[in-house]
């Protein structure tokens, strides 16, 4: 697949590293321009581009970078793209590092149906409670007993289900977490944030989230 990567930090840069071994056509853009891709581009094969660039005619457009830069991102970013293509968003709000945002705090829009909003593209929520580096070091062959599992939230069911067998290629299993409605239930400070675990573990987390947003993550 042709596949866009927007941000190029320790998630978007190991999904680079892995999608380009697995053979797809990856492009990577970030806020300081394809000459800072340089190093990633030659270790990976993967073009990089300017962000206005990164979704042309892509099937897949991963956009992983921190909340308070997604209203800076160039308008019609997702121009281009393939028609069906799927966004994913791997995003987490953190008051202390993107200020407070009443639409997710007061209005209780969920963080990816806030960056759906800001788009104006509906998104699939997953990768928000990975370790960058498990994305490298703990991929297992389907079947395998202990393969970790993702929350996957959307309320495309297209594409969705794109992104599901986008993550088990890369090695991990999914858990379908719902509409991005309820998405709440993979935000920081629930127990599925950052768990490391198969899909009934990851179920029954996910089945334990409270909606209400801990002190931690409130500005």
């Amino acid at each position: 697949m042709k596949i866009g990567i927007i941000g190029a930090g320790n998630i978007g840069g190991n999904l680079t590293r892995r999608l380009t071994a697995l053979g797809h056509d990856v492009s990577v853009a970030n806020s300081r321009g394809p000459e800072t891709l340089t190093e990633l581009a030659k270790e990976t094969g993967a073009t990089p581009v300017r962000v206005e660039e990164a979704a042309r005619g892509a099937e897949v457009v991963v956009v992983t970078i921190p909340l308070k830069a997604i209203p800076d991102l160039p308008t019609g970013v997702l121009d281009g793209a393939a028609p069906d293509v799927a966004v994913i968003d791997t995003g987490n709000y953190y008051p202390q590092r993107d200020g407070r945002i009443a639409a997710i705090e007061d209005e209780g829009l969920t963080e990816s149906a806030w960056t759906a909003r800001q788009l104006g593209h509906t998104v699939i929520k997953a990768f928000n409670g990975t370790y960058a580096q498990d994305i490298l070091d703990r991929p297992l062959p389907a079947g395998t007993p202990d393969r970790q599992a993702l929350p996957v939230a959307g309320d495309d069911e297209q594409a969705k289900a794109k992104v599901r067998a986008l993550i088990d290629e890369l090695g991990f299993d999914t858990v379908d977490a719902g509409p991005l409605a309820d998405s709440w239930h993979q935000q920081p400070g629930t127990p599925v944030y950052g768990l490391r675990a198969g899909a009934t573990e990851v179920t029954k987390a996910l089945s334990e989230a409270s909606p209400e947003r801990p002190a931690d993550f409130r500005g």
